[in-house]
């Protein structure tokens, strides 16, 4: 028999560390873990032309801040399991989350460019080291009673930290500095290393289990990740497949990754064994979960871009809109992770997957120039609620199928479905939502024509606003306010593309829950 994978090497099952005497405290550990994980990509992201002006960058120059961060976050995805598996979850956290606190301290008295990026990119390593350990801690420390807890605690991030973002960016840019947009993570980051020196058992060096893994193959799944994920990140603003940083990054990614699966299939001990994500319900959740996060990241682009481009908000404007469908997770949480415990996880599965698909397609499908901000809370707090329950009980699912030695290559794989599914959720729909308003706008220009009636009644009315500039401005302004008009239109048309292709997506997902197969009785 070939010798065991990382795989199925986490920890002996003999030697799993003991449970935590403050599960408490641990599950908070995994709630700020994830929530600093999730809020830094999201904010940073938000407020990035403040950090450009303060480092003079351009637009091209700044866009790869935000990257920095997220391939960070998954170029370490694959060591933190080789680390955790030598030195320990607890001593892995309480270092990353010190250096997390610290890069962020340092990101707003950076002078250049370089400094920045340098500094994100360190925040990413240590900040992509939060979900693999701490969703590990859950499943392998915590009693029993308080597992589903501590999974609902991870998944609540998903929702909050999502629409909490743009409220956040908005106060500190409104009441006090773009600084705390990274000063934040700081506090969290302190916050953080207390929880867990507290909350997360002590576990001895061992540096046997994962002394023979396949470091080769580790590399190449960390490199050849990464290298598409840039690629997706930048793909939009770059023109894809016409950019040649883009096409060079793919195909060094899938290179790579190539060469992960080979190694995986000749190593005597692979870094993950294909048979095994094959073998468990692994595959089944990882398409699940890409696709979730994909719906999760698109609607949480849609919303914003809708109320700034169609209706004129201000970021804190944004914020307040989000904010009301982030704060009931704080109740909803723990009520599935309740529900969990009595009913069959597949009911909630289905559930939540029904749930997003109702309020895409029938709620938030029926998108209007004239929707303002509370014309959204239905359709975003059926679609919070859904995405809750979904998340957390996929999550809850997969775990009854997985051994205790297996806990933390099932962290990896976790990892990187939230990351590539968030970023292939986000790349498509920018796509999808700028090549779909060039066609709305072309055909609903069409309609504009040339001295018919309702043509000249529109720039007739629109060029009334400007006769106080003289008749030669205001036929020019009325005619661009006309153009604008047209431009609106296509962008509501857009969206509303974009609400009917995540909720047929739900469908399918729906669907596929049907033929999940029911998991083992708990021993």
């Amino acid at each position: 028999m070939a010798p065991p994978s990382i795989s199925s090497l986490a920890v002996p099952a003999g030697r799993i560390a003991a449970k935590s005497s403050q599960p408490i405290f641990g599950i908070l550990a995994v709630l700020v873990g994830a929530f600093i994980a999730t809020l830094s990509t999201r904010i940073t992201a938000l407020g990035l032309a403040d950090l450009r002006g303060a480092v003079h960058a351009s637009f091209d120059e700044g866009a790869w801040i935000p990257t920095a961060h997220t391939v960070g976050q998954m170029l370490v995805c694959a060591p933190t399991v080789w680390a955790g598996l030598v030195y320990g979850p607890r001593r892995v956290l309480l270092i990353s989350s010190l250096t997390a606190a610290a890069a962020s301290l340092l990101i707003p008295y950076s002078e250049t460019l370089i400094a920045v990026i340098g500094l994100q990119f360190i925040a990413g390593l240590a900040m992509g080291t939060f979900i693999p350990l701490t969703v590990s801690f859950v499943a392998r420390n915590l009693p029993p009673r308080y597992l589903v807890f501590g999974i609902a605690a991870y998944a609540m991030n998903s929702e909050m930290s999502q629409n909490i973002a743009a409220s956040l960016e908005g106060f500190y840019l409104d009441h006090a500095s773009w600084k705390w947009i990274f000063w934040q993570n700081t506090i969290l980051g302190v916050a953080m290393f207390a929880l867990v020196h507290i909350g997360m058992p002590k576990r001895p060096i061992d540096p046997i289990p994962a002394a023979k893994v396949d470091k080769a193959g580790m590399l190449f799944y960390s490199l050849g990740l990464s290298a598409v994920y840039a690629a997706l990140d930048q793909g939009n603003r770059l023109d894809w497949l016409g950019s040649g940083v883009v096409n060079g990054l793919l195909l060094g990614g899938f290179t790579l990754l190539a060469g992960f699966v080979i190694c995986s299939l000749i190593a005597a001990r692979p870094f993950l064994d294909l048979r095994y994500i094959f073998r468990s319900n692994i595959s089944a959740l990882a398409a699940m979960l890409t696709f979730l996060r994909f719906a999760i990241l698109a609607t949480s682009f849609l919303i914003p871009q809708y109320l700034t481009n169609v209706q004129g908000y201000r970021a804190l404007q944004i914020g307040d809109v989000l904010l009301l469908i982030a704060l009931p997770q704080l109740l909803l949480a723990p009520m599935i992770a309740l529900l969990l415990q009595r009913i069959d996880s597949r009911i909630t599965i289905a559930l939540g997957f029904a749930a997003i698909g109702l309020a895409c397609l029938w709620i938030s499908s029926g998108l209007t120039p004239f929707w303002i901000s509370d014309d959204f809370m239905p359709s975003q707090i059926l679609q919070a609620v859904g995405q809750s329950f979904a998340m957390t009980s996929l999550v809850v699912y997969n775990l009854k199928f997985i051994n205790p030695t297996e806990i933390l290559a099932f962290g990896t794989i976790l990892q990187t479905t939230r990351l590539m599914g968030g970023e292939l959720g986000l790349a498509y729909v920018q796509t999808f939502v700028r090549v779909r308003e060039q066609v709305h706008s072309n055909l609903v220009g069409l309609h504009v024509v040339e001295g018919a009636q309702i043509s000249v009644a529109a720039l007739s009315q629109n060029q009334h606003y400007f006769l106080a500039f003289g008749e030669g401005l205001a036929a020019e302004r009325g005619t661009l306010l006309t153009a604008a008009m047209v431009q609106k239109q296509a962008y509501v048309l857009a969206y509303v593309d974009a609400f009917l292709l995540i909720g047929g997506g739900m469908i399918v997902c729906l669907l596929a829950s049907a033929f999940l197969r029911e998991p083992p009785k708990a021993a």
